[in-house]
């Protein structure tokens, strides 16, 4: 029993040496092109600029060797970096590295966050033209509160209340004043028209007479 559970020991512990070591010789080629897939199988591979080449494990291991950020196309250690996106369903696209798990989310996809504390919506679907920008629930719950409980805009909006109901007030009493002034005109020709009208009797009056007298 004692020999069966040491080579069972054994034999996983063999595999599990097996699995590091393929996953250590297998880099995730994270934000790599497809048509370079091919570039970065060699166990040696060399710097698109031809400055230097470096070793596969290097690929991705957020330590820039390459000046063009050849060795760090899914990381942002290299400032001359490009991040690609896949975007499936959508059009694909490249970033640049410095934006690779910045907190905001730069492919619609949200392939840009892979190592980073926020999760992407996939806006691929509908287009791809939104950019996420991660906000964490206590922010926005202070913002908020920050907002509502603001005496000066509280104040602010108290006093755009009053203004609108003051300037609809003062309609109202422009309205009236129009109106007053119209019946005010409105007499004044009337009891112009009144006075006119008694002169004129008044001359034909005085004119009457003169002519009778004749």
């Amino acid at each position: 029993m004692l020999r069966n559970k040491i080579k069972l020991l054994q034999c996983v512990s063999s595999f599990i040496l097996a699995v590091v070591s393929v996953n250590s010789s297998t880099t995730p080629l994270v934000g790599v092109h497809p048509l370079d897939e091919k570039y970065f199988e060699s166990d040696i591979i060399r710097c698109k600029d031809g400055s230097k080449s470096f070793p596969r494990d290097r690929l991705n291991d957020n330590f820039c060797d390459c000046l063009d950020g050849t060795d760090e196309p899914g990381t942002s250690a290299c400032p001359n970096g490009k991040f690609y996106c896949r975007n499936t369903g959508s059009s694909p696209k490249f970033v640049y590295s410095s934006r690779v798990n910045d907190r905001i989310c730069d492919c619609c996809d949200g392939s840009d966050e892979y190592e980073s504390s926020i999760t992407c919506p996939n806006t691929c679907i509908m287009g791809g033209n939104v950019n996420y920008i991660y906000k964490p629930r206590p922010e926005r719950k202070s913002i908020d509160r920050s907002v509502t409980t603001d005496p000066d805009s509280s104040i602010t909006i108290a006093n755009l209340q009053d203004m609108v109901k003051n300037l609809q007030g003062m309609k109202l009493v422009f309205a009236l004043q129009f109106v007053l002034i119209g019946f005010l005109v409105i007499l004044w020709m009337l009891r112009r028209r009144v006075r006119s009208a008694k002169r004129r009797r008044y001359l034909l009056k005085s004119v009457n007479p003169n002519r009778s007298a004749n």
